[in-house]
């Protein structure tokens, strides 16, 4: 049948002014957590520390005193900077109904965010630089090199069978601690945190250790449904689906530490620039995003890794 012509060729076609952004993580899950600090330079060292010394029994009366050499080392953060340039045509601008500088500047934001948190997550059980002189000679310190005093494997007792998140593997992460002397100011509820991915809430969410009214907060597990931002067996839970999945595996590695145990070093805290381009044509909007940072472990022993089994929902894609 043919078409017939009248209000047929009045039709017309709407279109949104709302702009949203695509799903993605927009806060930071890890400023706050760790230790931060302000620098300036190529490098800086956030700490030194003094090695442990013994007692001696003396040589005898009257003996000439022997001095003991104090060992001292050096930790060391170093820079990352990155940088987001966004345009803006101005003749794009004319042929659609919204502004989208709002929505960039929201979307640089956020990728700022993610940018921290990704810092922090790599220095865990990444390299951390270390020397005893002025940081012109550095030596890494690998997580490789201690590992099996400072992890928890993903079958911990379970046999030979991985399993996930377990009340079990926080109470081992709490004696590990203790065993290693961090201080109880260090440990005391509130102050250290345990940063998992989603399966492994949704897991905890299944424990009647975390569900039970007995256990606090359970009140707030079941009004909410979500771990996340609460405190469990003294933990601030923190999710973050950036932790990283051991390659062809289902193992994620979550992050057990307290806050003298990760270091977060600001050179430029977020700076965002919005100016005309004249330069170029069209004279377009420029969006420039800028930031700068570098994170490191701070200690084994106030950081740990819990192996987590079983887990399937891959890593964070954006």
């Amino acid at each position: 049948m043919a078409d017939i012509a009248g209000l047929t060729q009045l039709y017309t076609t709407q279109y949104t002014d709302n702009l949203q952004l695509n799903l993605q993580q927009i806060p930071s899950r890890m400023r706050g957590k760790t230790m931060e600090g302000f620098h300036v330079g190529k490098q800086a060292a956030p700490v030194d520390y003094v090695a442990p010394v013994s007692m001696r029994t003396p040589q005898g009366r009257f003996a000439p005193l022997v001095p003991t050499n104090t060992s001292y080392q050096r930790r060391w953060v170093m820079p990352v900077d990155k940088d987001l340039p966004q345009y803006v045509d101005r003749f794009d601008k004319l042929r659609t109904l919204e502004d989208p500088q709002a929505a960039l500047t929201q979307s640089a934001a956020s990728a700022v965010n993610r940018e921290w948190d990704d810092r922090v997550i790599s220095a865990a059980f990444g390299d951390a630089q270390i020397s005893n002189t002025d940081g012109s000679t550095l030596s890494a310190e690998t997580w490789a090199s201690f590992s099996a005093k400072y992890e928890i494997a993903d079958t911990f007792n379970n046999g030979s069978t991985s399993i996930g998140m377990t009340v079990d593997k926080l109470i081992e992460a709490n004696r590990l601690f203790k065993h290693n002397h961090v201080t109880d100011a260090e440990v005391a509820p509130g102050e250290k945190t345990l940063v998992i991915g989603s399966w492994q809430e949704a897991e905890m969410l299944k424990l009647i250790e975390v569900t039970s009214q007995e256990f606090s907060p359970g009140a707030q597990y079941m009004r909410t449904g979500k771990l996340d931002g609460l405190m469990f067996m003294g933990w601030n839970i923190v999710v973050s689906e950036r932790l990283a999945i051991e390659s062809g595996t289902n193992i994620r590695d979550c992050i057990a530490f307290v806050r003298s145990g990760l270091y977060l070093g600001i050179w430029m805290e977020m700076e965002n620039n919005i100016t005309q381009r004249n330069d170029l044509t069209g004279h377009p909007w420029q969006i420039y995003t800028m930031m700068s940072c570098g994170a490191t472990r701070l200690e084994p022993g106030r950081v740990l890794k819990i192996k987590c089994g079983t887990d399937t929902s891959g890593a964070d894609n954006i």
